[in-house]
This record gives structure tokens, C-alpha cells and sequence, in this order.
């Protein structure tokens, strides 16, 4: 079965940085498009980042030149480097794996990893 296990996460002071992982299994990897999400509390679920197949990206306009998303397809891993923490950066960190099939697209999570950025 499908597995995605975060690692990484911890506390932090402001300005500092931190790499996630999600290390995938049971799937091919280089098939699927990944995601990174966060939750704060009493927040909504927003993706942060996120990276195709093919390996284009996309950030969330509040990561944007902080945060660098990247893939190793030999690995089936996916990263997420955050430089310049802020304390708005506090959340439950969440990887998603996505197969697009037609209208039916598959979409996995793992069980998320926590990060906090004291001030």
C-alpha cells in the first residue's frame, strides 16, 4: 500500500531553517505530482508548495523566495528546504501525492510532521 512518512520537523528559532522529507513507498514515484500543505490551529489547510511529475513547482505567495520544493526520483523522496522561518510558519506540515487518472485522481497523505519557529 501506498506510504508517505514526513520527517524534519522541529522547533526553530525566527530566521532559521529546516528541511522536510517525505519518503514515499508502495507507488511509482516519478509518476506522481507532489505537495506540500500546512495546518495551523484553527486554520485552513493551505498547500505551501508544490511539484509535477515533470518537476515544475509552485509556492504559496507567503513562501515564495523562502521555501524550495524538490523531488529525487531515485530516492522517491520529496523535500522541502524553508529558509528565513517566521513564527507564521507554525504548523502541522502535510505531504500529498497526487495520480492524476482521467477524473478519477488518486491522492494520498501522510501523517503530517510538526514544525514550530519561535520569535
Amino acid at each position: 500500500q501506498v506510504q508517505l512518512v514526513e520527517s524534519g520537523g522541529g522547533l526553530v528559532q525566527a530566521g532559521g531553517s529546516l528541511r522536510l522529507s517525505c519518503a514515499a513507498s508502495g507507488m511509482i514515484f516519478r509518476r506522481y505530482d507532489f505537495g506540500w500543505y500546512r495546518q495551523a490551529p484553527g486554520k485552513q489547510r493551505e498547500l505551501v508548495a508544490g511539484i509535477t511529475s515533470g518537476g515544475i513547482t509552485n509556492y504559496g505567495d507567503s513562501v515564495k523566495g523562502r521555501f524550495t520544493i524538490s523531488r529525487d526520483n531515485a530516492k522517491n523522496t520529496v523535500y522541502l528546504q524553508m529558509n528565513s522561518l517566521e513564527p507564521e510558519d507554525t504548523a502541522v506540515y502535510y505531504c500529498n501525492a497526487v495520480l492524476k487518472l482521467g477524473n478519477l485522481p488518486l491522492s494520498y497523505w501522510g501523517q503530517g510532521t510538526q514544525v514550530t519557529v519561535s520569535s
